[in-house]
């Protein structure tokens, strides 16, 4: 029945919630095509069931665990920390990996690090390269 809101609808923000993404995200995909929508007596976009279920057919992303939004997180040893001025670098040790991180001298200072010193390297790429190994 049109402009009546089956309990089987989620608002935009239940839906949003459900993806994992956000309302404009889903305001976008309706405009494009790409999400189905129904609206209600007040016409406010509602969000089939069958639509979430729809979108959801995708690998799960890992989750981290922790409220800070960088998902990539290499556990390991400070194996150096070269201080020069107002900055230094800090490579460590994460498994088989080596990650050198450029941050302020203050930032070790407040960290405490220093050689064997156990730290986690965080890394929130807006770019990220994959190169194919040969076969």
């Amino acid at each position: 029945m049109p402009g009546h809101c089956m309990a089987r609808d989620l608002s935009l923000g239940e839906a949003a919630k459900a993806q994992e993404v956000s309302v404009d995200t889903l305001r976008r995909w309706d405009r494009a095509g790409k999400l189905q929508t129904t609206r209600d007596e007040r016409n406010r976009r509602r969000v089939p069931v069958r639509e979430v279920r729809r979108l959801s057919d995708r690998p799960q992303r890992h989750r981290t665990g922790h409220r800070l939004s960088a998902r990539n997180r290499f556990p390991g040893v400070v194996r150096s920390v070269e201080v020069q001025g107002v900055m230094a670098l800090v490579e460590i040790e994460a498994g088989p990996h080596r990650v050198t991180a450029a941050i302020t001298r203050d930032a070790v200072d407040e960290l405490g690090l220093g050689q064997g010193v156990r730290a986690t390297a965080t890394v929130k790429a807006t770019s990220v390269m994959v190169v194919r190994d040969p076969d």
